[in-house]
């Protein structure tokens, strides 16, 4: 049941009067001797069990195991990580972080490609969303209520369990709606729908001073705004007030292998450009088809897509064979009629929707990056060339294993691009492709090998030839080889930071919110404790700011800044073809191995 708005009518303005009440309650949090980490740690313990919040910390028991990132690659320790049950559990921690002199971030699902779901940086307070799993869909609004802690798979399932609805997401059944949802969230039914972002209707937020909102378009605006888009750096979100859709009664997947498109660097070219032309043609493609391609190391060049409330016939006559003759013969091609969540299941390889409240335990070791191309500026052959020439050559000799997958996010039609750019802090509505670049390690875990690197680094890189602008970079495949500075130009550009900056200084402008990208957060080291991985390059230049700041914020040195960081990303929401692998080697076929599913799939 969607809840009776308590603060309608309340503005920006009250808000900083909360705030500015609520640094007056807790005098703690911005004056605190904080002293060492060993000290904010027994501080904190004190403030949590006085406020009878969940906590565990070293001395617990599944403390390796509560820690464990989804990129082993990229681990820290957290001061503490407490488990709310209630709003007010969470109002309490951040208090009491805050009060300690402790960063804080939430975590949700713990997909974080940079680990920041466990602070990226030792020694913050880690807020867990698990308990708050609850999925309520009212049939007279067909608004759902979700929980901050929901994963993907059970939150497809939930919807449809509740009057057959539905909302775009990922398919990887174990990312968690806290990143996904406020940072994009691109699935095979974004075209159509919008992204995960743009079903948002409402949120209930915990601030950092502690007071608990329910926000809209209408109810704390500016709030609104910055939640989706940049949500780790405002709140934690508690509840999630969702606009569904009816689910499709026939969703038609399809896949085809077709590696001969990597036969020389001119077909490829050739081959990805007729398919450009194909997606921006209104008289071939409409919205409610997308498609992916996957190609890796291995020499696999293979698509997938849906098409959602198609004539089988038609699609099997007509659309399929269009899309096809962008490349040679395929050496295999499938189409099938599925319901929705059998469709859900295809996605995921024939793997269970159904996650685990606790306990998920996916793993990879990994180094990533990725590139958002302009509707409006469709890919030139110079760029296609300058990026197949690397994968055909550099690619084969790759020092680790490596793949890439390339989403439709544009072209004719395409959701995701109706909103304005300033309807949200996700401001990137201009996307065609969003290619998304990855090394790993061939079992998945470490120890790194750093020549992966600049080998992601360089096929990242090759793809901006002659780009009269900078390419983006996806919010939710966060790169950590960025600078503060460079993400902030990168993903959200220079009106957008601003504004974000502005209401930072507003909300909380002590940063209880940080990680080593989150708004506001300076190139050097300004969060507590000891990182394990440098996280920031130098900037060379500033940029103008129409806020009140000091710190000094630079724009992006390079087109798609190559970094010698030997860090990482985010969020995997996207979609990818499937393979098996079959020892070291890949068969093409409509299955996928889990341990490359969840490369591929997950992330947020």
């Amino acid at each position: 049941m969607h809840q009776t708005n308590p603060y309608k009518g309340h503005s920006f303005r009250s808000i900083a009067a909360q705030l500015t009440f609520g640094l007056f309650v807790f005098p703690l949090a911005f004056s605190y001797p904080f002293g060492g980490l060993e000290t904010r740690a027994s501080s904190i313990q004190d403030c949590l069990t006085q406020h009878s919040v969940p906590y565990q910390d070293s001395s617990s028991s599944s403390w390796a195991t509560t820690i464990s990132p989804y990129n082993l690659r990229l681990p820290y320790t957290p001061a503490v990580v407490t488990l709310p049950t209630t709003s007010q559990h969470v109002s309490d921690a951040i208090t009491c972080a805050a009060a300690s002199g402790l960063k804080v971030q939430a975590k949700s699902g713990g997909h974080s490609y940079a680990s920041y779901s466990t602070g990226g940086k030792d020694g913050s307070l880690i807020v867990s969303l698990q308990n708050f799993n609850s999925i309520n869909v009212n049939t007279r609004t067909n608004i759902a209520t979700v929980g901050g802690g929901v994963r993907l798979g059970n939150l497809a399932l939930g919807l449809y369990s509740q009057g057959k609805r539905a909302v775009p997401h990922g398919t990887c059944p174990g990312v968690g709606i806290g990143g996904h949802f406020t940072h994009g969230g691109y699935g095979y039914a974004s075209r159509l729908w919008g992204l995960a972002l743009d079903t948002i209707v409402g949120l209930d937020v915990v601030l950092a001073n502690g007071t608990q909102i329910h926000t809209t378009a209408t109810a704390y605006p500016d709030i609104f705004y910055a939640m989706r888009g940049a949500g780790d750096s405002f709140g934690i979100i508690t509840t999630f007030y969702l606009q569904t859709f009816a689910a499709p009664s026939s969703v038609l997947t399809f896949a085809a292998s077709i590696p001969a498109t990597l036969n020389s660097v001119s077909t490829a070219v050739s081959s990805f450009t007729k398919l450009q032309k194909f997606t921006l043609d209104s008289a071939q493609i409409n919205n409610n088809i997308t498609l992916g391609i996957y190609t890796d190391n291995y020499g696999s060049f293979s698509l997938s897509g849906w098409c959602m409330s198609c004539d089988l016939n038609h699609f099997k006559s007509v659309t399929f064979p269009a899309i096809l003759s962008a490349f040679p013969t395929a050496d295999s091609s499938s189409v099938e009629s599925l319901g929705w969540t059998d469709a859900l299941v295809s996605a995921n390889n024939g793997g269970q929707l159904q996650e685990p409240l606790t306990g998920y335990v996916a793993h990879d070791t990994f180094y990533a990056k990725s590139v958002v191309t302009r509707n409006s500026e469709p890919l030139t052959t110079a760029q296609l060339t300058s990026y197949f020439t690397y994968l055909l050559n550099q690619g084969r000799s790759a020092p680790a294993p490596w793949y890439s997958i390339i989403d439709l996010y544009g072209g004719v039609g395409s959701q995701i691009n109706v909103p304005s750019s300033d309807s949200s802090a996700y401001s990137d509505r201009d996307a065609h492709w969003v290619f998304q670049n990855y090394g790993f390690t061939s079992n998945s875990l470490p120890p790194y090998d750093d020549a992966i690197t600049p080998f992601v680094d360089s096929l990242n890189s090759a793809l901006s030839a002659g780009a009269s602008n900078d390419f983006g970079t996806y919010l939710n495949y966060v790169d950590p080889a960025l600078s503060a500075t460079d993400f902030a130009m990168l993903g959200y550009g220079q009106t957008a930071y601003n504004k974000l900056l502005t209401i930072k200084q507003t909300v909380d402008p002590n940063e209880v919110f940080w990680n080593p990208q989150s708004i506001g957060a300076a190139d050097n080291d300004t969060g507590n404790g000891n990182s394990g991985t440098t996280t920031s390059a130098t900037p060379t230049s500033a940029p103008t700011s129409t806020s009140t700041s000091t710190t000094s914020k630079a724009t992006p040195t390079s087109t798609l800044k190559v970094s010698t960081d030997a860090s990482c990303g985010n969020g995997l929401d996207g979609v990818g073809v499937r393979l098996r692998i079959v020892g070291r080697g890949v068969k093409v076929d409509l299955g996928l191995a889990r341990e490359v599913r969840e490369k591929w799939f997950c992330g947020v």
